[in-house]
C-alpha cells in the first residue's frame, strides 16, 4: 500500500509540474531594429518575427506603441506551438527629422506576458537626402504630380467631413509611396490608406476635410511621400457655417434666434 501511495504521489507531482510548464513561449528573432537613415516622408516599417517554442498556443491580447507616430499590427489568430507570428511596427517619418527611438509593448498569455520591442533610426530631411544624391540617382526618384493644387468645398456645415478627390500621377521611375498628411488645422486625413503608385500610372486619392472652425477657411496641406524632389502642397478652402438649415442662416446674418 505504501508503494502504491508513493506512485500516486509521484504521478500527481508530475501532472502539477507539467501543468506549470504548459505555456506558450514567445521567442523573437530580434527585439531591436535599427532602420539607419530614413528619408523623411516615408513610412519606416519592420516586422518582428517570433516563434512559439512552448507547448501551448500563444494569444496576443494587445500591442501598444509608445507614441502616436508608431502604428502597430500583429498576428490576430492563436499561434500554435512550433508556428510563427509577427509584430509589425510602422513609424511615420513625415515632419519628424532627426533621431528616433520608439518602443512597442506586446501583451500576451506567453510565459513572459509583456515583451518590449524597439525601433530606432535617423530621419533625414529631403534636403539632406537630396544633397547626397547624384543627378542620376535623383532622376531615379518617384515623382508626385497632382491634377490641381486647390479644392473649394463651397459652403459646408461645421462637423461635416466632405471628401476631395485628387488625381495623383507618378512621373518618376520608382514606385511612389504616399505618406502622412500634415496641416496646421490637423483636420485633413486620407479616407483610405493609398496604395503605392507604379511609374507612369495614376491613382485617385480621397482627402477628408473635418474643419470645425466657422468662417471662410483656407488650409494648406502637405503630402509626404518618397519623392526626393520635395513635398507636395495643396490648399483646401471652404465657407464653414454652423448649420445649413434656415434658422442657422438667419443667425449668421446677425439676427439672434434660438439654436437647436
Amino acid at each position: 500500500m505504501k508503494n502504491l501511495a508513493s506512485l500516486f504521489l509521484a504521478l500527481a507531482l508530475g501532472l502539477l509540474q507539467f501543468g506549470a510548464r504548459a505555456q506558450g513561449v514567445m521567442t523573437f528573432e530580434k527585439e531591436l531594429h535599427d532602420f539607419g537613415n530614413v528619408a523623411e516622408g516615408t513610412m519606416a516599417t519592420h516586422e518582428f518575427k517570433f516563434k512559439n517554442t512552448g507547448n501551448q498556443p500563444i494569444i496576443i491580447a494587445n500591442v501598444q506603441a509608445s507614441c502616436g507616430c508608431t502604428t502597430p499590427d500583429w498576428t490576430k489568430t492563436p499561434v500554435l506551438p512550433g508556428k510563427s507570428g509577427i509584430i509589425k511596427a510602422m513609424y511615420s517619418s513625415a515632419g519628424r527629422p532627426g533621431i528616433f527611438n520608439k518602443t512597442v509593448t506586446v501583451t500576451s498569455n506567453a510565459t513572459t506576458p509583456s515583451s518590449v520591442l524597439t525601433i530606432k533610426g535617423n530621419v533625414l530631411s529631403k534636403d539632406e537626402v537630396k544633397a547626397t544624391l547624384t543627378p542620376a540617382q535623383l532622376a531615379q526618384s518617384p515623382r508626385l504630380v497632382l491634377d490641381r493644387a486647390t479644392h473649394d468645398f463651397g459652403k459646408m456645415e461645421a462637423g461635416q467631413q466632405p471628401v476631395a478627390r485628387f488625381t495623383v500621377k507618378n512621373t518618376g521611375k520608382q514606385d511612389l509611396v504616399l505618406g502622412t498628411l500634415s496641416s496646421s488645422c490637423n483636420c485633413v486625413g486620407y479616407k483610405a490608406s493609398p496604395a503605392p503608385i507604379k511609374p507612369g500610372q495614376s491613382a485617385t486619392v480621397e482627402l477628408i476635410y473635418a474643419q470645425r472652425t466657422v468662417g471662410k477657411m483656407s488650409d494648406a496641406v502637405t503630402i509626404g511621400s518618397n519623392d526626393l524632389h520635395g513635398d507636395t502642397k495643396l490648399t483646401l478652402t471652404a465657407n464653414v457655417v454652423r448649420d445649413l438649415n434656415g434658422a442657422s442662416m438667419v443667425k449668421e446674418s446677425g439676427v439672434a434666434v434660438p439654436f437647436k
